[in-house]
């Protein structure tokens, strides 16, 4: 019996100074020390190694199921919320500087509203640009648009888009436009983000001189950001509209293309405020009479996140 009991009395148990320590890290919730932690508490004592993991994988456990519980609870609140919950925006203001059809610098304030569900995911975006002096307005440009998306899976998604556009210094009255199509999530999760878009369209414009137009198009769009450190991000838009003269597969003969391209600089003050430099060229392959084919804005400005 006395031989029996040797073994056990020989087994070596944890210090428990080191268990403290551990458990001490454990209680931080943070990584990085508990994996530094425990690396000195395997190398110090090499008997309890197996202790020391049972301790670790405990917490892992416990953090994972917390996690799931978490999720579990999020989709639950996303699957129930009503019309009108689960929005989140930004709203900017600020000034530009324009060249091309109006060379002005005036007033810019934007809106988008986000909201994000399980599958789905719709946008509202609204920008206004104006400047008025002496009595004179030299520049007013209205922009709305709605585009919901639906994941079809992990990287694929369909995209609507409705569009409404006012540019009287560009010769254009009203401008209408619709669209649908695939679009593909190249690279998310990171600190770069790539997503692309292209789909058929079908586009009315309303000349300021009393011309209609109606017109097929096709559309391509990309949106690009890159998080350059943790207050600085690089963001480039792009969407381009090409025309027929009324024949869908007629795209190559494209009759007006016109091409909208942002690129900005956004700078976090704090959580909830970015300061932003944006840089936007308007292309219109075969503008009205007496308009340019390029505009350009050029706008600083203040964005709040809610």
């Amino acid at each position: 019996m006395a031989a029996l009991a040797m073994p056990q009395a020989s087994r070596a148990e944890l210090p428990e100074p080191v268990r403290a320590m551990i458990d001490a890290a454990i209680a931080t919730g943070d990584e990085a020390k508990i994996r530094a932690v425990t690396e000195i508490a395997r190398t110090t004592n090499p008997a309890d190694q197996e202790e020391i993991d049972t301790m670790v994988s405990a917490f892992h456990a416990e953090r994972a199921a917390h996690r799931a519980a978490e999720e579990a609870a999020k989709q639950a609140q996303i699957r129930s919320a009503g019309l009108f919950e689960n929005w989140s925006g930004k709203g900017e203001l600020g000034g530009f500087q324009s060249t091309g059809n109006s060379s002005a610098t005036g007033v810019t304030t934007s809106l988008m509203l986000d909201r994000k569900g399980i599958d789905w995911r719709h946008k509202l975006t609204g920008r206004v640009d104006y400047q008025r002096a002496n009595g004179i307005t030299t520049r007013e440009q209205y922009l709305a648009r709605y585009e919901p998306n639906f994941d079809v899976s992990d990287n694929f998604y369909v995209y609507a888009l409705a569009q409404f556009e006012r540019d009287r210094f560009q010769g254009i009255s009203a401008r209408y436009a619709v669209s649908g199509g695939l679009g593909y999530q190249a690279l998310k999760g990171g600190d770069i983000q790539l997503a692309v878009k292209a789909g058929p369209a079908y586009r009315v414009t309303e000349f300021v001189d009393g011309r209609n137009e109606n017109r097929i198009a096709g559309l391509i769009g990309l949106d690009f950001d890159w998080t350059l450190s943790e207050r600085l991000k690089l963001t480039q838009d792009t969407n381009a509209v090409a025309e027929t003269g009324g024949s869908a597969v007629a795209i190559i003969d494209s009759r007006n293309t016109t091409l909208d391209l942002i690129t900005g600089l956004d700078a976090r003050i704090n959580r909830s405020l970015t300061a932003r430099f944006s840089y936007a060229i308007e292309y219109d392959s075969n503008p009205p009479p007496g308009a340019v084919q390029t505009d350009t804005l050029s706008r600083v400005t203040l964005v709040y996140d809610f």
